[in-house]
């Protein structure tokens, strides 16, 4: 892959990232937040950018007018986020609680998306689907999986990282401790 390549790639995910995150109105304010993960980019690149990834504007709480990423009519906004750059190096993943063949992914806001995208793309034959919300993932597993098993091999999937903010997820927090 080229650097080129590369480098779209990861400035279209720290903008999905942003936008994901933050309230952000304008694209000179998008641009600020680019060159604060030091992304430079030009305007016309920028437009461009939010094309590609069918960005639109909704209504924010305040009566303003914020960029959105699509199928994101409900989201979140997290009061002190990560830097995007942190965000992309951090696991996401909070807790895996497995009861039978059902499983429940807390995530931190705007990660489960991604993340059950990440587990639908192994294609994992134990795994027979997932749909995910803002920050929660709902896991349907095939009848007989070893979910402990299981769990660890989401977490290579994955890269569970300890970070700034980032920790390991505690799988079944609520199941009885032996």
């Amino acid at each position: 892959m080229t650097d080129d390549k590369k480098d779209k790639k990861y400035r279209l995910a720290i903008l999905r990232m942003l936008i994901s995150s933050k309230e952000i109105s304008s694209q000179k304010e998008l641009l600020q937040h680019l060159a604060k993960e030091n992304v430079e980019v030009t305007q016309a690149t920028l437009s461009r950018d939010l094309k590609q990834l069918k960005v639109a504007k909704a209504a924010s709480m305040n009566g303003g007018y914020v960029y959105v990423l699509p199928n994101e009519t409900m989201y979140k906004r997290v009061v002190d986020p990560a830097t995007a750059n942190e965000m992309l190096h951090e696991s996401g993943i909070l807790t895996i609680t497995f009861s039978g063949s059902v499983g429940v992914i807390k995530t931190r806001p705007g990660y489960a998306s991604a993340i059950a995208y990440d587990i639908d793309n192994a294609n994992r034959p134990q795994i027979l689907g997932t749909i995910a919300g803002d920050n929660t993932i709902f896991i349907v597993v095939r009848e007989g999986t070893d979910t402990n098993l299981l769990a660890k091999q989401l977490g290579l999937l994955i890269g569970w990282k300890k970070g700034r903010r980032g920790r390991k997820p505690k799988v079944n927090p609520d199941a009885e401790q032996e």
